[in-house]
């Protein structure tokens, strides 16, 4: 399938008064203009799409949708007919949808955790019309997206990696250098970074662990860091740069419980011509000080609908 990468991030938040502070004042993101049709959400800006993230208010704080972008109608229609093909269960967008996310056309899946996924083309974009909440020299989005997502998984299947190599066509790029099972996977239009997605294998357990963001330069990481020390916000680990990408970054908590990893790039990914096996997870820095797993990870049964567990669970 030729997807671009992410392009939009939707969640259910109980802290949506926190986030209409925090997201500008310490991540730099710009207010979007609220739905006529979704009134009670928040919308980030990340640069001039009509936004990138989306928060609305729910009675938990969990990951609602992602939304991955096709390059355009033709590229989606083909993937709607492999979605079908493989026998995935897909449901079309109405008008209505679309408009409040902003595109020509979506669809909408799940993957075979449950986590809730849609496809879409063509998102609307103002140009020049992104302005930072705070003094910041701007998010690394454009033609490549939001950035990338890592998920817990309860169970790291075949199934899983069938669906996102052999039906959605990702790229696997490789397990990481962490201890536990981790699978990465970058979509096929991806040429820039490691991974657009990851799955993390929890026992029992789903959710974020965290969301990378790219910013255009290392001082916008440095200020960005500053802001979050000076405001007392939990690190998760400490300024430092990752094996396999020449990239630094560090993360810290947001107010929905997972992590943030704000990264820029010292200079462009060396692509993989070969699977890497990292020695370690750093080669300097990313000091571990808090929690690898926030509050946002919990339960299936806390996470996902219960319509949905019982149609599973019947299904097993």
């Amino acid at each position: 399938m030729d997807i671009i990468g992410i392009g939009y991030l939707g969640f259910e938040t109980t802290k949506l008064d926190e986030w209409r502070e925090y997201g500008p004042q310490v991540m730099g993101f710009g207010i979007g203009n609220t739905p006529e049709s979704d009134p009670d959400s928040l919308y980030f800006k990340m640069d001039d799409r009509r936004h990138r993230l989306a928060f609305h208010p729910g009675t938990i704080d969990r990951i609602a949708y992602i939304g991955w972008e096709a390059r355009g109608r033709l590229a989606f229609n083909a993937a709607v007919e492999k979605f079908r093909a493989a026998g995935v269960d897909i449901t079309v967008g109405d008008t209505e949808l679309c408009e409040t996310r902003g595109v020509k056309e979506l669809i909408r899946f799940r993957d075979p955790v449950g986590y809730q996924h849609e496809l879409f083309y063509a998102q609307k974009w103002t140009p020049r019309s992104f302005t930072p909440g705070r003094n910041h020299g701007g998010f690394v989005c454009d033609e490549r997206g939001v950035g990338h997502v890592v998920l817990i998984t309860p169970e790291y299947t075949p199934e899983l990696e069938h669906f996102l190599t052999g039906i959605m066509g990702f790229h696997w790029y490789g397990s990481g250098a962490g201890k536990g099972k981790t699978g990465f996977f970058r979509s096929k239009l991806n040429n820039f970074t490691s991974h657009d997605i990851a799955y993390g294998f929890g026992p029992g357990r789903m959710g974020v662990q965290h969301v990378g963001v790219f910013v255009k330069s290392l001082r916008d990481v440095g200020e960005t860091l500053d802001i979050v020390k000076a405001r007392n916000l939990q690190l998760q680990m400490t300024l430092g740069q990752h094996t396999q990408d020449p990239h630094a970054s560090f993360y810290h908590f947001n107010p929905s419980g997972f992590a943030f990893e704000t990264i820029t790039e010292l200079e462009p990914w060396q692509g993989d011509a070969f699977e890497l096996n990292p020695e370690k997870l750093s080669t300097w820095g990313h000091e571990i000080v808090g929690p690898i797993l926030g509050p946002s990870v919990r339960t299936p049964e806390e996470l996902l609908e219960p319509a949905y567990l019982a149609r599973k669970k019947s299904k097993a």
